[in-house]
């Protein structure tokens, strides 16, 4: 399906004017806020109405739930954060450690973010006195990623559609109808589901070839991921093309210059966009690796790194390398950076895989935090990190049916255990930073528990269609 936002951006006026009267009603409501149980407090006055960011930078660790943040805080520290404990009906959160990663300074504000698929709901009630219940129909990354990049929620499978199957128009078309730059970089293929849901419209996430071309034939300045034909999971040539993820005459039109795209493949070209040699308004960049930067690797973990990695560009490189690119349009940029891999690890049940995930994806935070600092600004500039959904329930050790927390000592994979094979649909942690990130916090008008304050998947999006742009 080819899909041309320049057609689209009419037809979205009534469902965007719907969305507008809904959200003006909880901005209204909304006179102060309290963040989750490590972030900020406001006082009781109404704080001033901020700016609108001029760049979003939406991070997306898919699959990484609260839990998985704090495995790895454990491991690199000893110490962890986010964890609880306690009988169904009476959970409680522990008290935490220090901050770790970069998102949890005293500059960024943390709340949690619900995650549905359409057709369900969350209870925050029975989120914590059943312990099965977020396992019950559960979102998939297609769903959730075009809740979080249109504001419409949709059903499992669905790229980019409402639930009867019609185009809803996502960000990455927003901003580009605004006159400003965007793309998607991601750890996993360049097709995968969450980059999709900010670049294409299919009703079956799996017609990958499809997807593809919609992508390569888009008005996207960048697109970035894995999916190489040519290449096999350990970063080695193969003679003969696996195409599971991009046909060979696409690879060919793109390597030979025949699309708009000015294409990149080896790590040396990412690193040059990295160190701001940029020559062009519009770049597709394959990591030359089948499916995944580093988790498909060949070899076992038994601790997070030991075995050989690929030698392949890492997502910071390609983060630094996108936000050069998109920078060079003066009006602004929306960009969605996946660390798509830390939901594959949580698929297979592998801790250390788990931790090497998170980590990267950190590291990728790290860089755009600096990256802001030296080329932007704070005033004009908004970075969103949070999670599409939670995979593999990764909890304690005996988390069934009371609720345990995860321990262990710094270099060590976590005491811990997983209570699924797929995703939940447990909160996942937001973490914001600013112009715009009033306005997210303020949109946190619903309680959890344990988890205190959070926002639904499809707010950012309207907030950002409806108020900011």
């Amino acid at each position: 399906m080819s899909f041309n936002r320049r057609r689209f951006v009419l037809s979205c006026a009534a469902t965007s004017s719907i969305a507008l009267v809904a959200l003006s009603g909880t901005a209204t409501a909304q006179s102060s806020f309290v963040s989750g149980s490590s972030g900020l407090f406001s006082s009781d006055s109404t704080p001033a109405a901020p700016e609108a960011p001029k760049n979003i930078i939406y991070m997306i660790g898919d699959g990484m739930g609260f839990n998985h943040v704090s495995a790895t805080n454990l491991y690199e520290t000893g110490q962890t954060r986010y964890q609880v404990a306690g009988e169904p009906g009476a959970v409680e959160a522990l008290p935490g450690g220090e901050a770790v990663q970069v998102y949890e300074q005293s500059e960024w504000t943390q709340i949690a973010a619900s995650s549905y698929q359409d057709g369900n709901s969350y209870d925050p009630a029975r989120a914590w006195s059943d312990h099965n219940y977020v396992n019950e129909n559960a979102t998939d990354s297609a769903a959730a990623g075009t809740a979080m990049a249109t504001g419409v929620k949709t059903t499992n499978g669905i790229i980019g559609m409402d639930p009867a199957l019609q185009p809803v128009q996502n960000t990455s078309e927003y901003a580009i109808a605004q006159g400003k730059a965007a793309g998607v970089v991601s750890s996993v293929p360049f097709n995968h589901a969450t980059p999709s849901a900010w670049a294409a419209h299919n009703s079956n996430r799996n017609d990958l070839h499809a997807i593809g071309e919609e992508m390569i034939n888009s008005d996207l300045n960048v697109i970035m991921g894995a999916g190489h034909p040519f290449y096999d999971q350990d970063a080695k040539p193969v003679a003969t093309a696996d195409e599971d993820y991009m046909l060979t005459s696409q690879y060919e039109r793109l390597a030979n210059g025949e699309t708009e795209f000015t294409f990149v493949e080896d790590e040396a070209d990412f690193q040059a966009l990295a160190d701001g040699n940029v020559s062009s308004d519009k770049y597709f960049g394959l990591t030359q690796v089948a499916d995944t930067l580093q988790h498909d690797r060949s070899g076992e973990s038994v601790t997070p790194y030991d075995t050989p990695q690929n030698d392949v560009v890492d997502l910071a490189t390609m983060s630094e390398a996108a936000l050069n690119i998109l920078n060079q349009d003066e009006d602004g940029f929306q960009v969605m950076i996946e660390g798509g891999a830390i939901d594959w690890a949580g698929h297979a049940n592998d801790e250390a895989r788990d931790i090497e995930e998170v980590q990267a994806f950190n590291a990728a935070v790290e860089t755009v935090v600096e990256w802001v600092e030296e080329n932007s600004s704070w005033e004009e500039t908004l970075v969103i990190v949070t999670a599409d959904h939670e995979t593999g329930y990764l909890a304690g050790p005996t988390d069934d049916p009371a609720w345990s927390a995860m321990t262990g000592a710094a270099g060590v994979v976590p005491n811990h255990n997983w209570f699924s094979g797929n995703h939940t649909n447990q909160l996942v942690p937001m973490f914001v930073r600013g112009t715009g990130s009033e306005d997210i916090v303020a949109a946190a008008d619903e309680i959890d528990p344990v988890r205190g304050k959070y926002i639904d998947n499809v707010e950012v999006a309207q907030i950002t269609m409806n108020k900011w742009w």
